[in-house]
């Protein structure tokens, strides 16, 4: 199950069917239910140890008091994608209302906000990809351009590959066994500032970036993941090329 957002009816309908395949013996990756309860932004607040500050709300009073405490954030929508509709708001902005406003519909819609992290303009916003709740041994740093502050290729950031650090596999070794345990077997984390922004688990992107720099087959190690959820067809795999060698 592969889609980009929106998370909308027509994505909860699908889950719904998959799921109902998935009892009758479908191994769906990612997992249904699980599809349906990660909200890419919302699931962040089930791992604080792993983010820097932040505040789910539909209350613009409470968005401006974020605001005056950190002084700098960041405020977008739970449904966006590729970088859209995400704002940098500084204390004194007089657009600050304005946003507030449009985010959250006017106090009837929940909209996220978190701390800004500088690192975004000189390290950029790392995926780093999780496979069957292991890192990948590389993430793709989204470095964004001079004159914008989104860190997503969508926006026109620019991708450098890089090897993964402490801090990324200590967040991986915190989130990856929920990931694996829920059935969610190809995930994407967001990590600026060594802190965890977003848990991507509908289309998490970067794979071909990262093979295309360091010679990787990322994919393969997906494929892999999946064949150990089905021993059959591992087995069936196996067999067939043993078939296949003139040697056996």
């Amino acid at each position: 199950m592969r889609k980009d957002p929106p998370f909308d009816m027509e994505y909860i309908y699908t889950t719904y069917i998959l799921e109902r395949a998935e009892q009758q013996g479908a191994l769906v990756v990612n997992r249904p239910q699980g599809l349906r309860d990660m909200n890419e932004k919302v699931f962040t607040a089930w791992f604080p140890q792993c983010c820097a500050p932040t505040l789910i709300t539909r209350s613009m009073p409470d968005m401006h008091a974020f605001l005056q405490r950190h002084t700098r954030i960041v405020c977008k929508p739970l449904h966006g994608m590729g970088g859209r509709s995400i704002f940098v708001i500084e204390r004194g902005d007089k657009n600050a209302n304005v946003i507030f406003e449009t985010m959250t519909e006017y106090g009837s819609h929940f909209a996220i906000v978190q701390k800004y992290l500088p690192e975004i303009v000189t390290t950029g916003d790392s995926r780093v990809l999780v496979i069957d709740g292991e890192p990948a041994p590389y993430a793709l740093a989204r470095i964004p351009t001079a004159t914008d502050n989104r860190g997503n290729l969508a926006a026109g950031a620019r991708g450098e590959g890089r090897e993964l650090n402490e801090r990324d596999r200590w967040l991986v070794a915190q989130i990856g066994p929920t990931l694996r345990e829920r059935g969610m077997l190809f995930v994407g984390l967001d990590v600026i500032g060594g802190y965890v922004t977003e848990i991507n688990v509908t289309s998490p992107t970067g794979v071909r970036e990262l093979d295309k720099q360091f010679k990787t087959q990322l994919a393969g190690l997906l494929i892999d993941a999946i064949e150990k959820r089905l021993p059959a067809l591992s087995r069936e795999s196996g067999d067939r090329s043993r078939r296949l060698d003139p040697s056996t």
